[in-house]
């Protein structure tokens, strides 16, 4: 498997409140694949996410990326897998505002040794994300001169750049109108598909979760299959 996730535990304090999120969770992702998560708003799908791709420490239990403990290595090789190995797609885009989309989409590559000295293959790469995407014209534009639907296809080629193997998608349609939002989830699929990505998305929508190859929910802190 690609994606191992094992005994996930995670909870918040909240006062004297403690929320648990994730309670005994299991994922696994095999490569190739992909996999559509649905909950209700708060049910912790975009915590799980985090925890999935190194971004924040379970409370318990193990993650693995490629066979490699994501909980047992360094902070500075975490920092390098979520680099080359992992590709997060937000719903709240995350474009550097004082950046145009070349150099937003380039943002991975930055986090890579020798980039100062072989940065012209990495901008050849990213322009032919832009293309495929369709913002080859934009390229030279800051986030604020384009639509949401534009930025949110920005992000998806900046998740990309590093050809990360595990794509993590975190409702990468949920600010888009149908119509919009269907572009990007077509450009999505096809890409990961085409580039031989695995693909985790948590989503509300199980319009849209059922365009994955398989539908998992969460609840009651627990991953289970569709009732």
């Amino acid at each position: 498997m690609l994606l191992q996730a094992s005994n996930l535990d995670k909870a918040y304090h909240m006062g004297k409140t403690r929320i648990e999120v994730l309670r005994d969770a299991e994922l696994a992702v095999a490569e190739g694949e992909s996999v559509a998560i649905v909950g209700a708003s708060g049910a912790g799908k975009s915590t799980l996410l985090h925890v999935l791709g190194g971004l924040d420490r379970p409370d318990a239990g193990h993650v693995a990326v490629a066979g490699n403990d994501v909980y047992g290595m360094s902070g500075a090789r975490r920092t390098r897998m979520r680099a080359v190995d992992v590709g997060f797609v937000f719903q709240s885009y995350h474009l550097m505002p004082e950046m145009d989309l070349l150099e937003n989409v380039l943002l991975p590559a930055m986090a890579l040794p020798g980039w100062l000295h072989g940065g012209g293959p990495a901008r050849v790469r990213a322009r032919e994300l832009l293309e495929a995407v369709g913002l080859a014209d934009r390229a030279d534009h800051l986030p604020m001169e384009l639509s949401g639907g534009e930025q949110q296809r920005a992000a998806l080629a900046r998740a990309l750049m590093n050809q990360p193997r595990l794509v993590l998608a975190d409702e990468p349609t949920g600010n888009l109108d149908d119509a919009t939002g269907g572009r990007v989830l077509d450009l999505l699929l096809s890409l990961t598909e085409g580039e031989g990505h695995a693909l985790v998305m948590v989503t509300h929508n199980r319009r849209v979760a059922e365009r994955c190859d398989r539908v998992l929910q969460l609840r009651d802190g627990g991953i289970h299959p569709i009732d």
